[in-house]
């Protein structure tokens, strides 16, 4: 059922109750500004949008624009209850986002560098995956659930969340080291990083034999437990700066020594 609000004059009503039924929008409200309102879901997955149809103020219930040609969300509602989707479109940029979201914020698969105009406060999962982001300034900074930047372009953490409910997850970026990790988070996944590819050197079976010392295997597997590389960024950042030339024997000898000297081990 609809339900009308006086508006000015030069918005025509019968044209938005007509794009309402086109797409299935029910239980809506016409504010003055030609916006509405929605008293449940918006449901415009798949619909291959260019732009979105109307201009939303506040969605109760999920709002899905997933699958478009969407290269911007002018018109998006300021406020969603539940999730907001806009996964695999053609964004360039988060302007025009909604600036609360009750659940999940999917923005994955698309052509993001920045997140920028990214909503401010998310009660669940923010994705952010598969976009050619080289910063994470924009980022909400207190996210509830998971927060998943993996398969960008990130060099540094910089900018992002300050609190991580849950998984943290930023694989296959280009992360030299792990400064600017969140204060809060209960996991961490880097992996397919250039802070990693050196833990995966030590700890592949054809590297990790060439060590002939027991003592000093076990110390690289001591150095390499996932809960150690999140805890400690002076042994991250060690590792790095051997990553350019950790191929050779000499340098991966010398890392063991400034690992024993580092946390004055024997």
């Amino acid at each position: 059922m609809k339900y009308i609000r006086t508006f000015n004059e030069s918005i025509n009503r019968s044209d938005i109750d007509s794009i309402c039924e086109i797409y299935n929008i029910k239980n809506y409200i016409i504010n003055e500004d030609g916006s509405i309102d929605v008293d449940g879901d918006v449901d415009l997955y798949n619909k291959k949008l260019k732009a979105l149809p109307l201009k939303f103020r506040n969605v109760i219930g999920n709002f899905y624009c997933s699958y478009s040609q969407l290269i911007s969300l002018e018109g998006s509602p300021q406020s969603v209850g539940k999730n907001f989707s806009c996964y695999k479109c053609q964004l360039i940029t988060l302007e025009g986002a909604p600036h609360t979201i009750g659940g999940d914020f999917n923005c994955s698969v698309n052509k993001l560098t920045s997140l920028e105009g990214a909503p401010k406060s998310i009660g669940g999962d923010f994705y952010c995956g598969y976009n050619q982001l080289t910063s994470l300034e924009g980022a909400p900074q207190n996210i509830s659930g998971i927060f998943n930047c993996s398969d960008n372009q990130l060099t540094t953490l910089d900018g992002g969340p300050k609190r991580v409910g849950d998984v943290f997850l930023c694989d296959s970026n280009n992360l030299k080291n792990i400064d600017y990790l969140p204060k809060y988070y209960k996991e961490l996944s880097i992996r397919n990083n250039p802070i990693s590819k050196i833990i995966d050197l030590f700890t592949a079976s054809n590297e990790y034999g060439r060590i002939s010392n027991k003592e000093d295997k076990d110390l690289i597997m001591d150095f390499t437990y996932r809960e150690m590389i999140q805890q400690d960024k002076l042994l991250a950042n060690r590792l790095v700066e051997f990553l350019d030339d950790i191929g050779n024997q000499k340098s991966r000898e010398e890392l063991i020594e400034l690992l024993k000297n580092d946390y004055e081990i024997r």
